[in-house]
């Protein structure tokens, strides 16, 4: 029967924050107010680590720049963030923990909170077909649509991540319960509705919290980046 792995993304399969690198990048090349922008990135990224963010208020600031400029723009940037930010911090580690699953036949996502327009091509990079990411909304069904700088259903964040997963698998014609065996890897305690949901939850680069959680349960910690 299938086995699941569901990877986080950001300090779990990177050991940078993908969200918070673009926002610095954008900043760097003066596509946004550098020292506003700047501040309120470093201000969303601290309330993250503290399990205290606003979810829904820092969609609303990061999903903004993508409303403001064309697709054809845009990836133009990206594939420049790619190259000089993303490109470096892709760690052989990483990519082997990827590869032990894909060889046992394991069917392997990345479920991540950062936007699908960031996370995608480096999702891609680690050779993962499925991403469950929060959906920006566009103008039109069109691939190509323009962003609105809103969101696009549930954002894929804490209790989020779990319904997204059961939606996703619904797709496949699959439940998580039902599943002989899955995993998940993630860094955050902010994962932790959905680390409890999987029968293997693998604590991976583990802040503070739920380095310290895990050990309370037993659980195994990874250390991807030592």
């Amino acid at each position: 029967m299938t086995q699941l792995a569901l990877f986080d993304l950001d300090n779990t399969l990177l050991p940078c924050d993908s969200d918070y690198e673009w926002g610095q990048f954008l900043a760097r090349i003066g596509v946004v107010d550098s020292q506003y922008y700047a501040k309120q990135n470093e201000r969303f990224y601290q309330d993250y680590k503290d399990g205290k963010l606003d979810i829904h208020e820092f969609l609303r600031f990061a999903l903004k720049p993508l409303s403001e400029h064309s697709r054809a723009q845009l990836k133009e940037w990206h594939d420049a963030f790619m190259n000089e930010v993303i490109h470096g911090q892709l760690r052989q580690q990483a990519l082997d923990l990827v590869k032990r699953h894909q060889d046992a036949g394991d069917l392997c996502c990345v479920v991540t909170a950062t936007n699908s327009f960031v996370t995608r091509p480096i999702v891609e990079r680690f050779g993962i077909e499925h991403l469950i990411a929060t959906e920006p909304a566009t103008t039109g069904d069109n691939p190509l649509a323009n962003f609105t700088g809103e969101v696009k259903g549930i954002p894929n964040f804490r209790e989020g991540k779990i319904q997204r997963v059961h939606d996703w698998l619904a797709t496949q014609s699959l439940a998580l319960d039902q599943l002989p065996r899955s995993y998940f890897y993630s860094d955050s305690m902010n994962d932790l509705p959905l680390l409890e949901k999987v029968s293997h939850p693998v604590a991976t680069n583990p802040d503070a919290r739920l380095r310290n959680e895990a050990a309370k349960r037993n659980w195994p910690i990874l250390e991807l980046f030592a």
